[in-house]
């Protein structure tokens, strides 16, 4: 089948989402009020509330939203066939993930910007609020820890990327201050922007940059052991690991600058230029795909998969977040986007059509790991082709993990070269996206963190921790000692498995306190109680699968930790419901 046929029905159904169903939405359940004074412009203090044109706002909530997650969720999924992964994918996104953007966004703004773990006290009551507060915590540490370690393997795999990606936070310097000091127009500097992101790519094929070994470990007993006991390639593998601690190191360091700035200044105009990295990337893989026209040659649903793959029933659900629907969506809306919305109106645009992008990009990851992939290999392996190349690549699911990033990398290569784009810009374009929007992930993740610490202080009444100087230090420091705690960098990846489940438990979570708002304002709730109920089955099912598995491999650390979410899972559900039993009598009684 032609790839031309996904791309044609994913994209036609993000536009009907976008045309139809939000607008229903906005207009018949939110309702939503043009003069409504939003947070912005009620506490605006030039640091976290600052009204924002809602191109630039968008852009900062796209990019922060989408991270790498939306190419390496689909990229993994299509292990178990194309089409699983493209309805989840795409009726996901329509009908949940895009719902519960727009919601977080609009119940935090119609909360004084108010975080959704912030807005469980006054819906839930106090105890659900800590324990939402704690989940909320434990997801962004493992973001955090886990993307740090991504972005160093990216930068040590791709050394063409480093200059256009540390030359870009110049550029959005520039571009902010153009826009808020300056007064000038957001066209001009955007698009003087963009031509310079593209000199620096090209820049960064001619000049790649590694770091130098400034750290200086010795080779391991494990190194040297897959080393066959050659000093040599082991003291190669002892020099990477010390790379990708500076890389760890310097990235932490950015970050705690980055989220003490105003928004205004790097974070806004950083994500809005990336954001038009995004459109101009999703221009050019869907232009290579109706040039080239490649055959999606992965098997419709996979039924014969290898040994180590788990069945896709619920663990699909839980593989694609981003891309289809995700918990740490609503603490972005909530969190930092709420608090520069300049209309209520934009939260549609803002919410709902910021998922729609993400779905976007998704269905783009899974042709480029279905067709335009096995096109790249091709030209490497020459004699094998089609399915059987793909079954190469996926030949087990430790490998479709392992290969994910490399697999959307290489598949845009091939679309962007069937443009007359060398591959080899191609592919450093590509390594540039998606390094820059984990950066940009990285960025307002440690900026939600130290919301939430600030709130544990408030609620704890713990006044130092109140500062934003020492709650981002704090953030910083927890999420770099868990980065760099094990194996000299890989330390966040030890947590990682319980990250999927962790995620989609919050949006499930969050999703109720939306249905339970609106139950209360006595509006239709079945748009977020749908999702809410279908997305908590299959994380609890997927929740329970993967304790199962922990226990029967000794896995002792997980299974704890595993279960202490689990008992927290259960604990606000009967919260949740004793709030549903309260709603109902309220009304009744009225």
């Amino acid at each position: 089948m032609s790839a031309i046929v996904l791309l044609v029905i994913g994209l036609s159904a993000f536009l009907t989402g976008v045309l139809v169903y939000s607008r229903f939405i906005a207009g018949r359940i939110f309702k939503l009020d043009p003069d409504f004074v939003t947070p912005a412009n009620e506490f605006r203090d030039g640091v976290d509330y600052v009204p924002t044109n809602r191109h630039v706002l968008f852009g900062h909530h796209f990019t922060s939203v989408a991270g790498a997650a939306p190419i390496v969720g689909p990229a993994i999924a299509v292990i178990w066939g194309w089409l699983p992964a493209f309805l989840w994918v795409v009726l996901g996104t329509v009908f949940a993930g895009a719902v519960h953007d727009f919601s977080a966004l609009w119940i935090s703004n119609r909360h004084k910007g108010r975080s959704i773990g912030t807005l469980t006290e006054s819906i839930l009551g106090q105890r659900a609020r800590v324990l939402f507060l704690l989940i909320i915590f434990f997801l962004l540490l493992m973001v955090n820890a886990v993307f740090a370690v991504i972005i160093a393997n990216l930068f040590m795999a791709n050394p063409g990327a480093v200059v256009p990606v540390w030359g870009s936070l110049v550029v959005a310097l520039i571009v902010g201050f153009l826009i808020y000091r300056t007064g000038t127009g957001i066209l001009i500097p955007s698009l003087g922007a963009l031509a310079t992101l593209y000199v620096l790519i090209w820049f960064g094929q001619d000049m790649p940059f590694t770091l130098p070994d400034f750290i200086g470990f010795s080779p391991t007993e494990a190194q040297m052991a897959a080393a066959g006991g050659d000093a040599a390639a082991a003291g190669e593998a002892a020099t990477a690991d010390g790379r990708r601690v500076g890389w760890i190191a310097i990235l932490f360091a950015y970050t705690f600058v980055a989220s003490v700035l105003p928004v205004w200044l790097l974070l806004q105009p950083r994500d809005y230029v990336n954001g038009h990295q995004l459109f101009v990337a999703l221009g050019i893989i869907s232009l290579g795909v109706l040039v080239v026209n490649p055959e999606v040659v992965a098997p419709t649903v996979n039924t014969d998969l290898p040994a180590d793959t788990p069945g896709w029933l619920p663990l699909l659900f839980i593989t694609i977040a981003c891309g289809a629907i995700s918990g740490f969506h609503g603490l972005v809306a909530s969190g930092t986007s709420s608090k520069q919305l300049a209309k209520e109106t934009d939260a549609r645009y803002v919410g709902y059509g910021g998922a729609i992008g993400e779905g976007s990009l998704a269905v783009t990851s899974i042709i480029a790991c279905t067709a335009g992939f096995a096109i790249y290999l091709s030209r490497d392996v020459g004699a094998t082709q089609g399915l059987a190349l793909w079954q190469q690549h996926y030949g087990s699911f430790e490998a479709a993990t392992a290969g994910a990033t490399t697999a959307f990398v290489n598949g845009v290569g091939v679309l962007a070269g069937g443009l007359g784009i060398p591959e080899s810009i191609a592919v450093i374009f590509a390594s540039v996206v998606v390094i820059s929007f984990a950066a940009t992930t990285l960025d307002t993740a440690i900026r939600l963190q130290r919301y939430i610490i600030s709130e544990l202080g408030v609620e704890y009444k713990v006044k130092a921790i109140q500062n934003r100087w020492v709650a981002t230090g704090i953030a910083v420091a927890s999420c770099a000692l868990l980065a760099l705690s094990v194996d000299r960098g890989a330390g966040g990846m030890m947590i990682w498995p319980l990250f999927g489940t962790t995620n989609q438990l919050l949006a499930g979570l969050t999703l109720l306190i939306v249905s339970l708002y609106l139950m209360g304002k006595g509006r239709p709730f079945w748009v977020t109680m749908i999702p809410m109920s279908f997305l908590l089955l299959m994380t609890t099912w997927a929740m329970i699968i993967n304790l199962d598995r922990y226990f029967g491999s000794n896995d002792w650390m997980l299974l704890v930790i595993g279960a202490a979410i689990f008992i927290l899972e259960i604990w606000l559900l009967l919260e949740g419901a004793a709030a549903i039993r309260r709603v109902r009598a309220g009304r009744a009684q009225a």
